[in-house]
């Protein structure tokens, strides 16, 4: 596929790679920021923006406690919007395909329906948000292990059988997710969808401060493997011949993507298209290797997920949307206009 690793940025030099991943911390940075001071507030004149002030750092303010909980959310925006772009792009470079994300191969289906069969069968009332958040990790390292194997062909991971074998995977598991809510009452049926739409109303630090590790641990490892990634987009034949170990890598980066998406999803349910329109978004202006672009991806999606929760809570006064809905509509709405725009030279596909 040549269009998909050929692009404009040039080539890579050190100071480049510190100015662009230093421009994308300084802006995910100050999103992170700003994004808890930012709240509606509604009185007699209406609805209406407002920033908390200084006062809201004083554990006595009745603004104290509103700050800590968006701090939360933001958070968790950054941790787990990093996780997802960074899984996103690592498996678009492995699969070759800029369409590849976690949805598109299973894993947040396979999630999903763990998290669903969790709620029905009671762990949510034994065990809380935690019971399912575990199921859910679970159920991404099962999807993981059914696709992974389904897909292998030998030693390899071949990019069309993989994906057609997620895809699958994908149906199975959203049909089985429909007819378990059928089966369910009122009650559970509405906890399951509330955790589907993706959402961040019931966060707690404690869930951050669990999957911080594992996810800082997986985002260092993709990077790690930039170079392979690098050789990875232009086919295994070149991979292998500039000396990469081309089955044992895809394996790697398979696995811990899935388990970031996995971690990820156990901690705000399953947020769409931010694994998909952040590394596509960032590849167009930063070019294809991965030495910056799987950093420059995380901090982006750390930095969209935040903006795009904290429009999910402001946009309709005192009824926060779920943020994985409004992700979904703004991500399909943008990659509808790149089809559109692009369509005519096949440019998403590779083609001249």
């Amino acid at each position: 596929m040549s269009g998909f690793v050929s692009a404009a940025a040039g080539r890579l030099t050190a100071r480049r790679l510190v100015v662009a991943v230093a421009s994308c911390a300084a802006i995910a940075g100050a999103v992170v920021a700003i994004a808890p001071l930012v709240g509606v507030v509604v009185d007699r004149g209406g609805a209406h923006l407002e920033l908390l002030g200084a006062g809201a750092l004083d554990p006595g303010s009745s603004d104290h406690q509103v700050l800590w909980l968006r701090v939360t959310r933001a958070l968790a925006c950054a941790l787990t919007g990093a996780a997802l772009a960074g899984a996103g792009c690592a498996l678009q470079a492995i699969l070759r395909n800029p369409l590849a994300e976690p949805f598109t191969l299973g894993i947040s289906s396979g999630s999903s329906l763990a998290a669903v069969i969790a709620i029905r069968l009671g762990a949510e009332a034994a065990l809380g948000r935690a019971g399912v958040g575990g199921a859910a990790l679970i159920g991404a390292a099962l999807t993981l292990a059914i696709v992974w194997q389904l897909g292998r062909i030998g030693r390899h991971l071949p990019p069309a059988t993989l994906i057609l074998a997620g895809i699958t995977i994908s149906m199975l598991c959203s049909a089985a997710t429909v007819l378990i809510q059928y089966t369910s009452d009122f009650q559970d049926v509405s906890h399951m969808m509330t955790w589907m739409v993706g959402g961040l109303d019931s966060v707690q630090l404690i869930w951050v401060k669990w999957a911080a590790a594992p996810i800082a641990i997986g985002l260092a490892v993709l990077v790690v493997y930039a170079r392979e990634l690098n050789a990875l987009a232009a086919g295994p034949e070149a991979a292998a011949s500039v000396g990469v170990a081309v089955g044992r890598t895809q394996n790697v980066v398979f696995a811990v993507a899935s388990l970031l998406v996995g971690t990820a999803i156990s901690v705000v349910g399953p947020i769409g298209f931010i694994g998909l329109i952040i590394p596509h978004a960032l590849r167009a202006v930063l070019g294809p290797d991965h030495r910056v672009l799987l950093p420059a991806s995380m901090l982006g999606g750390a930095a969209v997920l935040t903006i795009c929760d904290t429009l999910a809570r402001t946009i309709v006064p005192l009824n926060h949307l779920p943020t994985g809905a409004l992700t979904a509509v703004l991500g399909a709405t943008f990659f509808l206009g790149i089809l559109v725009r692009n369509k005519r030279r096949a440019a998403l596909w590779g083609g001249a």
